[in-house]
């Protein structure tokens, strides 16, 4: 099986493809559109990514790209985040000046920087990219923040393992497909679901709106607004709620369409 992700091999992305489909094919990309791209053309059998993270919050981009795009999420994947700093072989901690990573990774490990104040931080497009870009240039005095997977793919050495600062650090990932090849798989064993909304503005619509899994009994694991792409000051609704392709769940999305403007089903999956 194909499966894109966005990012360098050995990236976090690239872990949790492997952990959800073993013996997959991974197929990089630069950007989160191609990603995508490749899902609605076929070119890939799906792609695994990244959608929210314990401490910094929801994947924006993956938010509307799963709205605005023909896919649907088949399955959802917890991956606990463990930042490594590692380096070309021989390279020691006391030989750096400066470690790269992508931004959010850095900043989930500002006491590493505080105990070792002469190594500067040094912000970079991708965390297993800048594993990749220290090997390929050889840089004596650099190394780069990411998973372990990246110390695989490209032969170097993690000098500290561990170094986030918060323990309780995950990911959490979707496997989407397209969506005409995923409305033949049989959802059996799916008990969460994943959907998108925007309400007439009108007052309590947002009330109503969530009345509809209050009046049976349908707990929501999630909510959270997002802004609606070239609708200034319109919002759309993300809503996780956890039940599968049942009657309560179609009733509740029916009663749902009576006082929304418009509803997209994400997708319909196991939890994690």
């Amino acid at each position: 099986m194909k499966v894109a992700i966005q990012g360098e091999l050995g990236s976090f992305s690239h872990e949790a493809a492997e952990r959800m489909l073993r013996g997959c094919k991974v197929v990089p990309c630069a950007r989160s559109a191609e990603v995508f791209d490749r899902v609605e053309r076929g070119s890939v059998d799906g792609a695994v990514i990244p959608i929210e993270n314990t401490l910094a919050g929801t994947v924006a981009e993956h938010a509307d790209l799963l709205v605005s795009r023909d896919v649907f999420i088949e399955a959802e994947f917890l991956l606990r985040i463990v930042h490594n700093v590692m380096a070309m072989p021989g390279v020691k901690i006391a030989d750096l000046h400066r470690v790269m990573s992508h931004p959010v990774a850095l900043d989930q490990c500002r006491d590493f920087f505080r105990r070792h104040r002469g190594i500067e931080a040094v912000p970079f497009y991708d965390t297993a990219g800048s594993v990749k870009h220290v090997v390929a240039e050889k840089l004596p005095d650099a190394a780069g923040i990411a998973g372990k997977q990246a110390a695989r793919e490209y032969g170097a050495k993690i000098l500290q393992a561990g170094i986030e600062d918060d323990k309780n650090n995950f990911t959490r990932f979707f496997l989407i497909r397209k969506l005409v090849a995923s409305r033949k798989k049989n959802r059996r064993g799916a008990n969460k679901t994943s959907i998108a909304f925007k309400v007439k503005n009108v007052p309590g619509a947002l009330f109503k709106s969530l009345s509809v899994f209050a009046l049976r009994d349908i707990s929501l694991s999630k909510i959270e607004s997002r802004p609606m792409r070239g609708r200034p000051w319109e919002y759309v609704f993300y809503v996780d709620f956890l039940r599968g392709d049942d009657e309560p769940a179609r009733n509740a999305l029916r009663h749902l369409a009576e006082v929304a403007d418009f509803i997209k089903v994400l997708g319909i999956y196991p939890a994690a």
